[in-house]
């Protein structure tokens, strides 16, 4: 057997597994954890049936060694030439027989090799959640094989680096014409793991026994000397550490730290259209305050920011403006009532794409700070919300949604996080919010042995506990302060239409 030298380990371990007995069966399963796995596959014109006959019986060996399931490794398949073509989704299938089934009946593009178009595919349409792919928050590695016999036509090294970038790991694997440059700039590093070449349309099949130990066998942890302070956790061809309940990992990566007490970076969306009405917009102010004061604000505690908006999107105050709790409040009393349409949608993407961006002050992700954003409405909203709702619940934030007097069930919905009971609330004067406290460590802390609910850090729970516990306590004071002027309006109506 010969391979091209461009991976020595490579062709030692080829060397290994023609040694050593073939066991009767499907190979052993991967002992690594749950993976979402997208095969990229060249279906060119420049390969012929009989290749891409052996290009199949790659993908079936490589899955035939997989614990596939919903909750296990889910496994898509995309094939490119010209143009791109979705066999099956991450979420399609949940059995090896209904993905081979599959992948027999792909019918090959022979086209073009647009390679490049095909990994922006991937990036764009195959990892998302709707396709299959689990949140990035759960940890659970993005893997896509991409298998080429030859030059791309288009340019790969910019949507490559985005793709890694987004999380996803790319394994490149060349045959017999493929351009070794290319398969460099597509790959993720370190290259020498990640970039394969291989002779002829003969060898894959042999060479995709060997990937099976590549991707499934090798357990980092350890085979590397990983430094975690607590515990390591494998994946296919790296380690990543966690942390024992009530720490965070440090910046670090490998040590952890005990949780502060409740920090969040949060970001309060407040609805300044002209049916709010300047009397109720001051006390929405007011709301703000009250949750200021019960906040661990500081640079390194709790960072808040706040947006308004109507018919456009204002940041009254980013996340790293103020540094603690009197600069805010004198900064929210000072903010001017905007009036004019409900534009909920635009203020949505404006919070995930500025308020959460870390040139605005919002810990990066590593950091395992949560973020939080509670966007305040009283009315349907002109423009439409569900995508950049999703896009916020998406990218990490626990999304809280209050409405009162014209706000609508179905948009709060829309826009809370799950579960949805115990992050939205309607009502004209906030009474409902009483019950969002009751059941809320249960629903965002698993019970011990249940497992069926997933935090993004051992502290996220306690910070968003004591966040949800400070709202509820705010938001029942000011609900007598509502009914209040609600009663003195009332009078003064009946004033004037006594007058009359």
């Amino acid at each position: 057997m010969k391979l091209l030298p461009v991976a020595p380990l490579l062709l030692l371990l080829l060397t290994t597994l023609e040694a050593r007995p073939k066991p009767a069966g499907l190979a052993l399963k991967c002992r690594t954890g749950p993976l979402d796995i997208v095969f990229v596959i060249d279906s060119s014109r420049s390969v012929r049936p009989f290749e891409f006959e052996t290009m199949r019986r790659f993908m079936m060996d490589i899955i035939g060694s997989l614990d596939v399931g919903p909750n296990a490794t889910r496994v898509g398949v995309i094939q490119y030439s010209s143009q791109v073509q979705n066999v099956f989704s991450l979420k399609t299938f949940f059995t090896r027989a209904d993905m081979e089934k599959a992948i027999n009946s792909i019918m090959p593009l022979a086209q073009g090799t647009m390679t490049g178009l095909a990994i922006q595919y991937a990036m764009n349409v195959a990892f998302t959640t709707q396709e299959g792919a689990r949140p990035l928050h759960k940890k659970i590695p993005r893997i896509a094989i991409i298998v080429t016999d030859g030059r791309p036509q288009d340019r790969v090294t910019e949507v490559a680096t985005q793709a890694r970038n987004a999380g996803i790991e790319i394994y490149a694997v060349g045959i017999q014409r493929a351009d070794m440059n290319s398969l460099r700039a597509m790959a993720s590093p370190p290259l020498e793991e990640h970039v394969f070449l291989v002779e002829s349309f003969e060898l894959i099949q042999q060479f995709g026994k060997q990937f099976q130990d590549k991707l499934c066998g090798v357990d980092m942890c350890m085979e590397r000397e990983h430094g975690c302070q607590h515990s390591c956790v494998s994946t296919p061809s790296s380690f990543y550490c966690e942390c024992n309940p009530g720490y965070r990992l440090n910046v670090d990566g490998k040590t952890c730290s005990r949780c502060g007490a409740g920090h969040v970076d949060l970001v309060m969306v407040i609805d300044g259209s002209k049916s709010v009405r300047p009397q109720n917009f001051e006390l929405v102010k007011q709301f703000v305050n009250r949750i200021v004061d019960l906040l661990e604000v500081s640079p390194h505690g709790t960072r808040v920011g706040l947006v308004q908006y109507s018919s456009r999107v204002r940041t009254e105050f980013p996340l790293n403006k103020y540094h603690s709790a009197d600069e805010i409040k004198k900064a929210v009393m000072e903010v001017e009532y905007m009036e004019k349409g409900t534009m909920t949608g635009l203020a949505l993407k404006h919070m995930v794409e500025h308020s959460f961006s870390e040139l605005e002050g919002a810990r990066p992700l590593s950091h395992n700070v949560p973020r939080i954003g509670l966007v305040f409405t009283d009315g349907r909203s002109q423009d439409d919300i569900s995508e950049w709702a999703r896009r916020a619940k998406e990218s990490g934030i626990v999304m809280f949604a209050v409405g009162v007097g014209k706000a609508v069930e179905e948009e709060l919905r829309a826009i809370a996080s799950e579960p949805v009971e115990q992050h939205f609330s309607y009502s004209a004067d906030f009474t409902t919010m009483t019950h969002l406290v009751e059941n809320f460590k249960l629903n965002i802390c698993p019970e011990e042995g249940k497992g069926e609910t997933e935090i993004r850090s051992p502290c996220e729970c306690e910070a968003l506990v004591q966040f949800q516990t400070n709202t509820v306590a705010i938001l029942q004071s000011l609900t007598e302060k509502i009914a209040q002027m609600t009663a003195r309006l009332e009078d003064l109506e009946k004033q004037i239409a006594n007058k009359k």
